[in-house]
């Protein structure tokens, strides 16, 4: 409903427009009768309007001080109308320079008040539409510019913006929140769901501060979790640390979603130009969780630290395990893991000698893999190595578990060194062509054709220049467009028809591909 207040000083007048019509029926409800401009600029300061209605000869303040006042003084920007008599045109041309929408000649006709209020509606249908896509934009734009500075991609104008438009502090750093457990089974929309009603809980948590939540940055959408940059100020307004203010948004969102949720917190840095090495080892440590005991918050510096007695590293031990993952010698795996789990057993295993054998295995097999192919995307090696390392956390830090990664990633560097691409790409393609309304993953492609997912991720971006997720992503907004021209389908019904069963998360992607709403591609396109 429009919100609208009446100014003039006969209250006559003032009465007689407010029974004049029906304002319900037209959208409208008359929240202030105000007898002079005074009264009506009182009201306006502690109260919002979306339509002035206002004679403009008025004792004390007439309606083109009201207006000239309101303007200048930024008091609202509500749409104006001014009631003048015959003899107040020069008024009226005073009155546009302050963005008077129009006038109305005494006495006022049924009509012409009618015409005046669906002018308003339509308009303010239309500045509602553009003030939306103008806040869509720049969430989306201040959202891309945070995960271009999480990788690494730093540039002056990024920081500026990230500065202006987001609250920030001193000790930034980034959390990553995700669902406990693989969610790798579960189908694609089930996983939508699950993010988007994550990101929403997040964001009602933070309020003013939602803004710094980002919905999941993984580039072939294995994660379905989401980002947060956490600034000090969000602990220090409630007067309390990092770790129990991580510890309460935990609860509080577990709260709100119904389920256990897993937070991961980087290493802090002083200023956001230095997010991405904050971001980087929450990826590191995420790598790493399952071979951790189950906590609340796992923190980087805690996790990683190395203890005042020192850790042993089992070299030898780890150099043997490394040669027959890249000789892909599976019996040799299995041995070699065993003797690095005794030896550190002998040693009294601690999380901090676990935490400095396990990640020197991790790193050295994102070396292995630039080895076998010097073009390979290590920020992909670094996901299949997470998702590998974390999946189920079957026996956190068990020798069963490291088995059977070793042997995954054995395999992965032999389809490495023999470029096993063959007909897959081509059979993939047709596999998104001919169902992409199919809940498809690189995960199930992988299956499908027997070949590893990660490498196959690796071969498919490229070829096509952007991932699997990115490439059907774009095929079924295209079809989508295709739907919208050629079609009179409800846009919620080709959102289904497409694959999308959450009509929210298919507006924001046809927004990011296309540049605005599937409703105003369609009027655009079809008003040619």
């Amino acid at each position: 409903m429009l919100r609208v207040m009446l100014v003039d000083d006969e209250k006559v007048i003032a009465k007689g427009l407010s029974v004049l019509i029906d304002w319900e029926s037209e959208g409208c409800e008359i929240v202030k009768i105000a007898y002079d401009g005074l009264e009506a600029l009182d009201y306006l300061r502690n109260e919002s309007v979306d339509l002035i209605i206002a004679d403009i000869r008025m004792p004390g303040m007439n309606g083109l001080e009201l207006l000239r006042t309101i303007r200048e003084e930024n008091v609202s920007d509500a749409y104006y109308v001014i009631l003048s008599g015959y003899n107040d045109f020069s008024y009226c041309r005073e009155a546009m320079r302050y963005k008077c929408m129009d006038y109305m000649v005494k006495p006022v006709a049924k009509n012409e008040l009618l015409a005046i209020l669906r002018k308003v509606t339509n308009e303010s249908e239309a500045d509602r539409e553009a003030k939306e896509r103008r806040i869509e934009y720049e969430e989306s734009y201040l959202n891309n510019t945070l995960v271009s500075l999480l990788v690494g991609k730093k540039d002056s104008f990024g920081f500026d913006y990230v500065k202006e438009h987001m609250k920030l502090s001193e000790n930034v750093r980034y959390i990553n929140i995700e669902y406990e457990g693989s969610q790798a089974d579960e189908a694609e929309n089930t996983q939508q769901t699950k993010q988007k009603k994550l990101y929403e809980a997040c964001c009602a948590l933070l309020k003013e501060n939602a803004d710094h939540v980002i919905p999941g940055i993984s580039a072939d959408g294995d994660n379905f979790g989401i980002g947060l940059i956490f600034s000090g100020f969000m602990a220090d307004d409630l007067g309390r640390g990092v770790k129990g203010w991580l510890s309460e948004l935990k609860s509080r969102l577990e709260a709100s979603v119904g389920a256990p949720l897993v937070l991961i917190a980087g290493r802090n840095v002083e200023d956001i130009e230095d997010i991405s090495k904050s971001y980087g080892t929450a990826c590191i440590l995420r790598s790493v969780i399952s071979f951790r005991e189950k906590k609340d918050v796992y923190f980087y510096e805690e996790e990683l630290k190395v203890s005042s007695g020192g850790v042993v590293l089992c070299k030898n031990s780890l150099d043997a395990l490394l040669k027959d993952i890249s000789e892909n010698d599976t019996e040799g795996i299995d041995k070699d893991v065993d003797i690095l789990y005794d030896e550190m057993k002998n040693m009294g295993v601690s999380a901090d000698t676990v935490s400095l054998n396990i990640n020197y295995l991790l790193f050295r097999l994102v070396h292995l893999a630039s080895e076998q192919d010097n073009e390979v995307d290590q920020e992909e090696i670094l996901r299949y190595i997470s998702e590998s390392s974390f999946e189920e956390g079957v026996l956190r830090g068990g020798s069963v578990h490291l088995k059977r990664f070793a042997r995954e990633y054995a395999d992965y560097l032999g389809q490495l060194r023999g470029n096993m691409s063959g007909g897959v790409l081509l059979k993939v393609e047709n596999e998104i062509k001919e169902n992409y309304a199919h809940n498809l993953s690189l995960r199930e492609m992988s299956s499908r054709y027997y070949i590893n997912s990660s490498y196959l991720g690796q071969i498919f971006k490229k070829k096509y220049g952007k991932s699997f997720k990115e490439y059907l992503t774009e095929y079924r907004i295209s079809k989508a467009a295709d739907l919208l021209l050629h079609t009179d389908r409800k846009i919620s019904e080709i959102g289904g028809m497409i694959g999308y069963m959450d009509n929210d998360y298919f507006l924001k992607k046809f927004i990011e591909i296309k540049g605005c709403t599937p409703s105003k591609f369609r009027k655009s396109r079809t008003n040619h």
